[in-house]
């Protein structure tokens, strides 16, 4: 039941998030919300640069550690994550004066990241400390604060800097709530030591983190390479709401599966021996890729009917044109960054996950290139990199391969029946409510046989 709540945890901090977008898209002026969008996302970024290296770390060394060996990594990981935090606002001040932002929204967006950065690495803890309901609960209540904060900003005030203010509080708000719930056990140690600690953490998690940062800036340049083709029209924009919008659900979706099984995983790996070790991660990647599967499947299926009614009618051509086509790239996208990667990440290859990443990001701005130079519609040129991604996926198996983490094909083959089934859903008209009401009960049932018949969230099973 607690790996149920955690997933829907995941859910619900998705949902929370586009419900943010929407929401202070219609509360603050276009110029305000420029100012915001762009302090947001920068503040993300900077979060990833100077955080996601701490994060992969903690994962990776804090999910096999014993509790004495737990405490003593604490200190030294929340030690670097302040150490880190110190170094953000130091650069993050100096840049600042060459950026075209007010000075308030950039000081709001550098408190953002350090917030961010802080509460992800001390809800991280909390969830390595054999506490995934505490976790999940401190995750949700977040999400809420921040909906709430940001939203209450931009209906009082009206501007960027209250909204602003509204996410760093909300950041706030969870980090203390977290401090309450609970207290991670930590151990103060020497100096060299915390300086040996960072050294182990370095090495492999600043590879790894930039192997992220790479797979995150894949979407980016394709998004240039596809809308400097067709400029700022509807079908740009459409093309571009296809890419914001289709990649959360993967993403939510990569995150919850990896919060709620990869510690197992990783211990294993470290202590359970060689056949435990490959039956737990092949039980994962039964996880990631059937529910992919029929994800992929809704997306197809139900994104039309939702888009008629969200997204603006001057972009919406361009985003059903494109939707299925980026759904099925994002599929790919995330297999290559969450799947293919477990086992480099087990075994520390993290040079191979900075080489992989770097592969797939010069193919797939080199197909894209090619096709949107042919003359190829944005369609295309997503398949292109699909087709990119592919490749790359293929190549870097090897590892996988060796471990011998094999999934049910049975199985998965069941998903994509499943997934087949809800995608053609999509061919059948919404109106009269009664047939999206079959419709969602037939897309329900599918999902729910695959979950019966995988064990997915280990639930009891009948017979």
């Amino acid at each position: 039941m607690t790996r149920l709540l955690a997933m829907a945890g995941y859910v619900y901090q998705s949902a929370a998030a586009i419900i943010l977008i929407f929401a202070i898209s219609h509360l603050l002026p276009a110029a305000d919300y420029t100012n915001f969008s762009l302090a947001l996302a920068s503040s993300q970024l900077l979060c990833v640069l100077m955080f996601e290296w701490l994060q992969l770390a903690g994962l990776r060394f804090l999910a096999a550690a014993k509790e004495n060996e737990a405490a003593r990594l604490r200190w030294s990981l929340f030690a670097a994550g302040l150490s880190s935090a110190a170094a953000l606002v130091v650069v993050g001040s100096c840049a600042s004066l060459a950026s075209v932002l007010p000075t308030r929204i950039v000081a709001l967006g550098l408190g953002i990241s350090v917030l961010q950065g802080l509460t992800d690495l001390y809800f991280l803890s909390v969830r390595l400390s054999d506490r995934l309901g505490i976790a999940s609960f401190l995750l949700a209540l977040r999400a809420t604060a921040l909906l709430i904060g940001a939203a209450a900003g931009a209906m009082i005030s009206g501007t960027a800097e209250a909204a602003l203010l509204g996410i760093a509080s909300g950041h706030a708000l969870g980090l203390l709530a977290g401090l309450v719930a609970y207290r991670t056990p930590m151990e103060p140690v020497p100096l060299q030591t915390m300086l040996a600690d960072w050294k182990d953490f370095s090495r492999y998690g600043m590879l790894a983190a930039g192997a992220s940062v790479i797979h995150l800036s894949v979407p980016v340049l394709l998004r240039v390479i596809v809308v400097g083709q067709l400029g700022a029209t509807g079908a740009g924009a459409g093309f571009s709401i296809a890419l914001d919008l289709l990649q959360r659900p993967f993403w939510v979706l990569n995150a919850a599966i990896h919060t709620v099984s990869y510690p197992e995983v990783v211990n294993d790996f470290e202590h359970g021996g060689s056949a435990k070790s490959v039956q737990s991660a092949r039980r994962m990647f039964e996880f990631m890729i059937c529910t992919t599967l029929v994800l992929l499947g809704g997306l197809i299926g139900f994104i039309p009917d939702a888009a008629r009614i969200l997204v603006p009618q001057a972009s919406l051509d361009g985003f059903l044109e494109t939707a299925p086509t980026v759904a099925a790239f994002y599929f790919l996208h995330t297999h290559l960054q969450a799947t293919i990667a477990v086992v480099p990440h087990l075994e520390k290859l993290a040079t191979r996950l900075v080489v992989v990443a770097a592969g797939q990001l010069a193919l797939v701005v080199s197909f894209a290139a090619v096709a949107v130079s042919a003359g190829l519609s944005p369609r295309a040129a997503v398949s292109c990199a699909s087709l990119a991604t592919l490749a790359t996926i293929l190549v870097a198996l090897g590892p996988t391969l060796r471990f011998e983490a094999l999934p049910r094909w049975p199985l998965v083959m069941q998903a994509g029946v499943a997934a087949i089934l809800i995608g053609s859903l999509g061919s059948i008209p919404t109106e009269p409510a009664a047939w999206l009401a079959g419709k969602i009960a037939i897309a329900a049932i599918a999902t729910a046989v695959i979950g019966w018949r995988g064990d997915f969230l280990m639930l009891a099973r009948r017979g």
